[in-house]
Order: C-alpha cells, then sequence, then structure tokens
C-alpha cells in the first residue's frame, strides 16, 4: 500500500501539473470504485482544481464550491497520466479524470477492488474522513509519544494505527524499528524515555529519506515504482538477505496477508521471534535464536 513517503510524491507532481486547471469530465469506468452518492460524482465537472493534499494514504482534489475528491489507493491502486487520444489500459483501469491538456487514470492490478472514490462537500465533510493519525514530521517528541502510548500495543501496531499515526504502513514501520532497533513486538508501554527518543528519531528520519529517494527518482513525473520494496530497505521485503547493519539473515513473521521482516541481532538480542503458524507446526524445531541458524 502506498504510505506517506509515496502519496507526498504524488500529491506534489499532481499540485505541480493540474493545479489551476479545470477537471472537465470524469468517466468512471469501474462503478465500485465510487464510495459516495451525495454529492454526485458529477458535481465536480467543470470546476478548477485549487490543489492537491494528502489525508494520512489519501489523495485530496480541492476543486472550486468547497467540493473534494478524494481518492484512496489501498494496496495496489495507481495513478498514471494518460494521452487523451489514447484509450485507459485494460481492465486494470477504474476512472479517468479529464483535466485541460491532462488525463489522469486511476489503475488497480488483480481482482480485488479496494481502491476507492469519495466526494465530500466542505471542510467539515473531508474532515471526517481522517482517522486522526499524528503527522510525526509536524509533531514534537512530547506529542509522538502521547500518542505511542497512549493505549498499551505492540510498536508495531501503535505506528500502523491510522488512528494514532498518520501515513505509516507495513513497509516503513519496518524500516523505522529497524533503525530505532527495536522489536515490533516490543510493548509501548514498557519502552523507556530513551527508546521513545530513539523511535521518533528513526520515523522522522526514515519518512524524510524515502520521501527524498522517491522524489528523486519520479523526477518531473508521476511516480512509477510505487512498491512496499526496494532494494535499498533495510529489511522489509528482504526475508533471509543480509541485514545491511550486522549482515545476519532477516527474519520474518507472516500474519494474514502481511508480513513483518526484521533482524534479530539488531533488534531482538539475537531472538528469533514466533511465527504463529510456521512456530506451532515446527515446534520443538523452531529456532530460538539467530545462533541456530546457523
Amino acid at each position: 500500500m502506498p504510505e506517506l513517503p509515496d502519496v507526498a510524491v504524488y500529491v506534489e507532481r499532481l499540485e505541480d501539473r493540474l493545479a489551476g486547471r479545470k477537471l472537465e469530465r470524469v468517466r468512471l469506468l469501474n462503478p465500485f470504485v465510487l464510495r459516495s452518492v451525495t454529492p454526485p460524482l458529477s458535481s465536480v465537472e467543470g470546476r478548477k482544481l485549487l490543489g492537491v493534499r494528502r489525508i494520512g494514504k489519501r489523495i485530496v482534489f480541492e476543486l472550486e464550491g468547497g467540493l473534494f475528491l478524494v481518492l484512496h489507493l489501498m494496496i495496489a491502486g495507481r495513478l498514471r497520466w494518460l494521452e487523451k487520444s489514447k484509450k485507459p489500459p485494460g481492465r486494470i483501469s477504474l476512472a479517468v479524470f479529464e483535466f485541460q491538456d491532462s488525463a489522469l487514470v486511476l489503475t488497480e492490478a488483480g481482482t480485488k477492488r479496494r481502491a476507492s472514490i469519495h466526494v465530500v462537500e466542505g471542510e467539515a465533510a473531508l474532515a471526517a474522513m481522517d482517522p486522526g493519525g499524528l503527522e510525526v514530521l509536524e509533531a514534537g517528541l512530547a506529542a509522538f509519544a502521547e500518542r505511542l502510548k497512549r493505549d498499551k500495543h505492540t510498536v508495531k501496531r501503535a505506528l500502523t494505527d491510522p488512528h494514532l499515526f498518520s501515513g505509516i504502513g507495513n513497509a516503513y514501520s519496518d524500516e523505522i524499528l529497524h533503525r530505532a532497533k527495536l522489536s515490533p513486538f516490543a510493548q509501548t508501554s514498557s519502552l523507556s524515555e530513551e527508546d521513545v527518543k530513539r523511535l521518533f528519531d528513526a520515523t522522522r528520519s526514515i519518512l524524510i529519506e524515502w520521501t527524498e529517494r522517491l522524489r528523486k527518482a519520479a523526477g518531473a513525473d508521476l511516480p512509477e515504482k510505487v512498491t512496499a520494496f526496494h532494494e535499498e530497505m533495510a529489511v522489509h521485503g528482504r526475508w533471509r538477505k543480509p541485514c545491511p547493519v550486522c549482515g545476519s539473515p532477516v527474519q520474518r513473521i507472516v500474519y494474514a496477508e502481511n508480513e513483518t521482516n526484521y533482524c534479530a541481532r539488531c533488534q531482538t538480542g539475537g531472538r528469533i521471534l514466533a511465527d504463529r503458524a510456521l512456530s506451532r507446526l515446527l515446534k520443538a524445531s523452531w529456532p530460538r535464536s539467530i545462533d541456530e541458524l546457523g
């Protein structure tokens, strides 16, 4: 799922190219992507785009007359430019937004349709879509610490909870925790002041660094390689590959449709965390430490 760095670059590039232009028409190619009824989608047509902003992982188009077009890309949704004379790509296209001199297509790979479009009227209605997560790049340490310890969670769950922190998902939370040298299963209530400060600094530095990387890679265009996996990442998506800090093989915990990656030597004192499915299957054969892997 595109997270804060990806969405931030999308917002910047869309703003650069489309701000001040009129949204002439919206072609809905898959009716299920539209998740609101009032105001109707047609109400945004013919209105000038005043700006583009981000709410959590959502992209918000601000239009004349107090209307907002809100896109959530979810896991496989992507945005790309489309020449007006060309047809949108196959079955993956969900909607086309036709601006003056530009067309933007919303696509979604796979068979599951999770991406969404909402049309809302007024700042109050837009604010109601905001889960309320803290913008870490705009906050201080005290606010970060308060959010982190508001509820009893694992630190991984806290970072990825959109009601606590804005725009952080599975991929960048892995990178943050690796840099902070914290176990994903560490309890927020047990973190020391030093741990919290280290986590705060790691969160800010990872988000800033990756936004800059993606910004540089995109150049003047929309991001093309919007993926949760990058070769430059330290641990996320790098199962069994060497940790760039200590060289130990990166470990993983698989659950539902996600996996958490971490370095046992850097983050858990060498202990391999139990995988709910595999550790139960292997039982006594499940390795307890990174050293047992040989």
